[in-house]
C-alpha cells in the first residue's frame, strides 16, 4: 500500500510520486520497503515508507483474463500469471509427487533412475519414438515406453523394493486423457502378492484424498476437491464372471485357437461395433469398455483379466470358470484407469511362452516388440515373487485437481501445445520510459 501522505514524511515531492505512479504498468515487478499492514478488507499488505523501486518492467498489455483457448496455449506463461487455477494445479501436482515419494520412502523403497534411451522399448504394448546417436552410427534406438523391465532387473540384482517417478514416451495420439510424453510412478516389491498391492493402493489414494482436501481448503482455493470417497475397501469386479453376467452368456474358452472368431460373433450378436484389427486382446478390451468400465464411477477394481491381456503377469486357472487369467488388478475412478498392478511373471519358461503368444497379436497400430531375450536371460538368475505397480501421474493429478484435461496438469500442456509455442509473429518490443508498451496479441476479451 503506497500512500503519499506517509511517503511525504520522508521528503518525497508530489511531482516525484506522480511521475512514479504514472510510469507504472500492470505486471511490473516492484520492491517495497515498509511495515506489515492490514487493508480495510483485512488483506495482508505492506505500508510503504519509501518510494518503491521498479525492478522489472512489463512491456506487454497484461489482460485481466484469457478466454481464447489457442491464446492460452501459445502464451502459457501469461496463462499461469493471471489465472490462479492454472498455477494452483501445478502446485498440487508438486505436492502429489512429494506425497508419493514420502510414502514409498517410508515403506523402505529405494528411488532409482533407469535408462530412457535404449536399443529396444519394452515393458508395455505401444508404438515407441525412435532416434539415433552419433555414438552408434546406423543403429536405431528407442525412447522407453515404460521402465518396467529395467526395474525388475534391479529386483533380480537384490533390491527388494524399488520405485521410479519419471517420463515415458509413446508415439501415439493426443486427446483429453493422453499425451505422447507422460509421467508415471512404478514400484516393485519382492514377496508382495496382489492383495498387498491393492491394500497399498487404497492407502495411497486415501492419503492423497486427505492431502488434497486439506490443501484446497487452505491454500489452493481455486480448485475443487473431488467428491468421490476414497476410504477403503473399494468395490471389485471380476473380469470374466462380470462380463458373463452383464451379457447373459458364457464366454468361449479364451485359450482355444478359435477364441477370437467366437468373440467376434459374440460382439456382432450384441450389436457392438468391432475394433479395427479385431485381435483377441482388442475384442476383450472392447467388451470391458462396454460392460465393465461404465460401472467404475466410484473407485473400483477390475481383477483377474484374461491371460492374453497381461503378458508380463503371473496367471492361474480361475476357480469359477477354469479360464486362464492373470493375477492382475486395475483401479478405475470416474471410468478412467488410474492404476495397473499385478504379480510379476518370474519364470523364464512361462515368460517366453507369453511373449511368443503375444507376438500373435502384433499389428501396425498396436505393435509388439520382438522377444526380449536379454530380459529372459536375466530371469534365469531367479527373480523372487514380486508385485509390480504403475500409476499415471498426469491422470492422477487430473483426478485430484478436478480437471478433465491432461494439458492442465502439464507445465506447458500437451505435445501439440508445446509445438505450437512461439509460432505466432513476434512483435517488436518497445516500451522505454515515456513510450507506450508494445502489445502482444493476447485476444483478451
Amino acid at each position: 500500500m503506497c500512500d503519499f501522505s506517509n511517503l511525504a514524511q520522508s521528503g518525497l515531492r508530489p511531482g516525484e510520486f506522480k511521475d512514479f505512479v504514472n510510469g507504472l504498468h500492470r505486471g511490473d515487478v516492484i520492491s517495497v520497503r515498509g511495515h506489515p499492514h492490514r487493508t480495510p478488507r483485512n488483506e495482508l499488505s505492506v505500508l510503504a515508507t519509501e518510494l518503491p523501486l521498479r525492478l522489472s518492467r512489463c512491456l506487454q498489455a497484461l489482460p485481466e483474463q484469457l478466454t481464447n483457448e489457442e491464446t492460452r496455449i501459445r502464451n502459457r506463461h501469461v496463462d499461469l500469471l493471471i489465472h490462479r487455477r492454472s498455477s494452483e494445479i501445478l502446485r498440487l501436482r508438486s505436492r502429489i509427487l512429494e506425497f508419493l515419494r514420502y510414502f514409498l520412502t517410508e515403506e523402505g523403497f529405494v528411488d532409482v533412475q533407469t535408462p530412457i534411451i535404449a536399443a529396444e522399448a519394452g515393458g508395455a504394448v505401444a508404438r515407441p519414438f525412435h532416434t539415433h546417436s552419433t555414438e552408434f552410427e546406423g543403429r536405431r534406438l528407442a525412447l522407453r515406453i515404460a521402465p518396467e523391465l529395467w526395474l525388475k532387473r534391479l529386483i533380480l540384482g537384490g533390491f527388494e523394493k524399488v520405485y521410479e517417478i519419471g517420463p515415458s514416451f509413446r508415439n501415439e495420439g493426443i486427446d483429453l486423457n493422453h499425451n505422447p510424453e507422460f509421467w508415471t510412478c512404478e514400484f516393485y516389491k519382492a514377496f508382495a502378492d496382489l492383495d498387498d498391492l491393492i491394500a497399498m493402493t487404497e492407502e495411497i489414494f486415501h492419503g492423497l484424498s486427505a492431502l488434497t482436501k486439506g490443501l484446497i481448503s487452505r491454500d489452493l482455493r481455486s480448485l475443487n476437491a473431488p467428491e468421490t470417497g476414497f476410504a477403503p475397501p473399494y468395490h471389485r469386479l471380476d473380469f470374466i464372471p462380470t462380463l458373463e453376467f452383464e451379457m447373459g452368456t458364457t464366454l468361449p474358452n479364451l485359450s482355444s485357437p478359435d477364441a477370437d472368431s467366437e468373440l467376434v460373433k459374440l460382439l456382432q450378436d450384441n450389436h457392438i461395433d468391432l475394433p479395427a484389427n479385431p485381435t483377441l486382446p482388442r475384442l476383450l478390451d472392447k467388451l470391458s469398455a462396454q460392460y465393465l468400465e461404465p460401472q467404475c464411477t466410484a473407485p473400483t477394481w477390475i481383477i483377474n483379466h484374461p491371460e492374453c491381456l497381461s503378458p508380463l503377469a503371473k496367471s492361474f486357472n480361475h476357480p469359477a470358470n477354469n479360464q486362464r487369467v492373470a493375477a492382475r488388478a486395475e483401479l478405475f475412478v470416474n471410468e478412467q484407469e488410474l492404476v495397473n498392478t499385478y504379480e510379476e511373471e518370474n519364470s523364464p519358461i512361462e515368460q517366453r511362452r507369453k511373449f511368443e503368444l503375444h507376438l500373435r497379436y502384433r499389428d501396425f497400430d498396436n505393435p509388439a516388440s520382438d522377444i526380449d531375450d536379454g530380459y529372459l536371460q536375466a530371469l534365469e538368475w531367479g527373480m523372487p515373487p514380486t508385485g509390480g505397480w504403475g500409476c499415471g501421474i498426469d491422470r492422477l493429478c487430473m483426478l485430484f485437481a478436478g480437471t478433465n484435461r491432461i494439458a492442465d496438469t502439464l507445465s506447458f500442456g500437451t505435445l501439440r501445445n508445446v509445438v505450437a509455442l512461439g509460432r505466432t509473429h513476434k512483435p517488436s518490443v518497445g516500451g522505454v520510459d515515456g513510450e507506450a508498451p508494445a502489445v502482444l496479441p493476447l485476444d483478451a476479451d
